[in-house]
Parts: structure tokens; C-alpha cells; sequence
């Protein structure tokens, strides 16, 4: 539950009007109870909504959208901009405005997700990823607050709204597609092992060698975990393997940019020495050389999916908690071969 200005009053031992008071940096109120005051809020995570005092009542017209790191960062890579055209299309539909995080750790994103929540400064969110033990999400679950998910919640999905591929099916396909091109020595390189979508693709990526009756190495897998930001001598030790792969299936486009990029320096030739597949078919992607065949996962429908589940809870909270699965296409182009 969202603390309020009461519990602030009870911890620090003055009445509901003082402690408005001190927000208001009232010139009446001592120094030492300020002080005190502050300290409990601080203590309890309650952040004063200023604009709440003139807006008694009213929306605040705005959805709050969480992304995985910084903004700097997170603007590196195609996908963000995409969903967030799906996002602020829909809520624009609605008069809506976005509230983007700008904190660059996770820390610093949870506190400013408390601040949106406990001020009052967005009627929703968008949360833009999927991770194991997310404190950002059990929050989000904890504080009554409507939200969506663009991303499989790891743990009791079906209470949550939320709009995803069917990832393992997807990369299951993308093993398939290579299989029948004549490859077996296929590798897998992933993203971060605690997002649900690297876990995902890699489940598929096995089951698809199961069928295929391809034994599953571990020597073909790299994540980022295991790179710790050695990605070049990662890709290097993989293709020195007795046995290299013929073929690597990346997380998605922009991992198969730095892999085709670690290639070259290793004067590897894509696709004549190993062919390659990712995912999110960026604007970019069909521009390389070679162009790089991937799955397009519909990232702008991602995005409008997202903005719809948590207006429709926004406008009636009783909305009971909705899964949407986009779907998606394998789009062939040169940067694989037939063996």
C-alpha cells in the first residue's frame, strides 16, 4: 500500500496538518521538527506530490514508461524508440502524455519508480521489460497502481497484463530454418541470463536441437554473464572450437552487429565461413552487408498493446488482468546460407 501523509504523522509524532506543513516548508514550523519530519518521510519512501494539492481528484493524464537501464542507453538500441512509437500512439488516442525513467542503475530506477507511484505523478505504467525477482515489478504488484508489462512475467504470468512474443517458438523456428539449410553446428548467443526473453529463446534454441535429434553443447552457448564484457574473446573462443559452429542464432539485431563485427576481425566470412540470425528486425538490419536475416517481432504493436492493457485498467480498475501475444515472422535475407 502507497504510504500516506497519516503514517508519516504516526511515526514521526505530530498531526497529519503539521507534516503538510513542512512539505509546504511552512516558515512557522521549527527547523527540529522539519528535520524530524523529513527524516520519516525519507525512512518511510514517501514523496510528496506538489501538484496534488490544485489537482485534487483529478488524472494526472500521464503514463509512466520504465525501461531496462538509462535512456542514454537504452536509446543505443532501435527497439526502444519502436515500442515507445506503439506506446505514445495509443496514448496519444487518449490524451495521454509519457513519463520516461531517466535513472541509470536499477536502484536508481526503482526510487523513481516509488516517486511516480507514491506522488501521484502517473496514473499508470509501462514496464518495458521482464526480469527474475524484478523489486521494480513486485512493487508495481504491491502498490495498487495500474500497470503492463511489454515482456512473459516469470512468476504467475496470468495475474499480470502483459504483451509478449511467443519466444520460444520463435527461436525454435529460427533453429528449424537453419537446420534446413543443412546446418547442425549450431550456436546460441544470448542476452542477460534473469530477462525472461534470453531464458525464452534459449529453452527454444534447445528444444529445437531435441528434435532434431542434435545433442545440446555448452561450449555452443554465450551470454552475457558468461562474456563479462570479453564479448570479442568470447566469439574468438568459439570459433576456435575443434568443431565451430557453422551457424549462430543471436538475441537479437544488435548482438549480430558486434558478432558479424568480431567475425571480420577474425577475418571470418558471413555467410561464406558462418551464417547468422537475430531478432527485432531493425530498420537497419536489411541495409548490412550481408543483410541480416532475423525475426521480425512487431515491436510498434509491442508497444500499442502495452498502452492499451493499462488504459483499459486505468479506466476501469476492475479489468481483470489481460495476456496479448503479437505475432511474429522469420524474414530470410543474405547473411544466411545453405550448406
Amino acid at each position: 500500500m502507497a504510504v500516506t501523509i497519516k503514517d508519516v504523522a504516526k511515526q514521526a509524532g505530530v498531526s497529519p496538518a503539521t507534516v503538510s506543513r513542512v512539505i509546504a516548508d511552512n516558515p512557522r514550523i521549527s527547523s527540529k521538527t522539519k528535520v524530524k519530519v523529513r527524516e520519516v518521510m525519507e525512512g518511510l519512501g514517501y514523496f510528496p506530490n506538489f501538484q496534488a494539492r490544485n489537482l485534487v481528484g483529478k488524472k494526472s493524464q500521464t503514463l509512466g514508461v520504465i525501461m531496462e537501464n538509462s535512456a542514454t542507453l537504452a536509446f543505443q538500441n532501435p527497439f526502444f524508440p519502436e515500442v515507445l512509437r506503439g506506446i505514445s500512439t495509443r496514448a496519444h488516442g487518449s490524451q495521454y502524455g509519457l513519463y520516461l525513467s531517466t535513472g541509470a542503475t536499477q536502484e536508481e530506477i526503482y526510487r523513481e519508480v516509488v516517486e511516480m507511484v507514491q506522488g501521484r505523478r502517473v496514473d499508470g505504467i509501462v514496464l518495458l521489460y521482464s526480469k527474475i525477482g524484478d523489486p521494480v515489478m513486485q512493487y508495481l504488484a504491491e502498490s495498487g497502481l495500474p500497470y503492463s508489462v511489454v515482456g512473459r512475467p516469470f512468476t504467475d504470468p496470468c495475474s499480470v497484463s502483459y504483451v509478449d512474443n511467443d519466444n520460444i517458438n520463435n527461436a525454435k523456428e529460427t533453429v528449424e530454418y537453419l537446420v534446413g539449410l543443412g546446418h547442425r553446428n549450431i550456436a546460441f548467443v544470448g542476452g542477460a541470463a534473469d530477462f525472461v526473453v534470453s531464458l525464452d529463446r534459449l529453452e527454444g534454441y534447445k528444444q529445437a536441437l531435441a528434435q532434431h535429434g542434435i545433442p545440446f553443447d555448452e561450449a555452443y552457448t554465450v551470454n552475457q554473464e558468461l562474456m563479462g564484457g570479453g564479448e570479442r574473446e568470447a566469439i574468438r573462443q568459439l570459433m576456435a572450437l575443434e568443431i565451430p559452429p557453422t551457424a549462430i542464432v543471436t538475441h537479437d539485431d544488435m548482438v549480430a552487429y558486434e558478432v558479424i563485427g568480431y567475425l571480420e576481425d577474425l577475418e571470418i566470412g558471413v555467410p561464406e565461413d558462418v551464417s547468422i540470425i537475430g531478432f527485432n528486425n531493425h530498420a537497419i538490419s536489411r541495409h548490412l552487408k550481408p543483410p541480416l536475416s532475423t525475426v521480425d517481432i512487431s515491436i510498434y504493436d509491442l508497444g500499442l498493446h502495452a498502452a492499451e492493457l493499462v488504459l483499459e485498467k486505468i479506466t476501469d480498475e476492475s479489468t481483470p488482468p489481460k495476456q496479448v501475444v503479437v505475432a511474429s515472422r522469420l524474414i530470410e535475407r543474405g547473411s544466411c546460407r545453405r550448406l
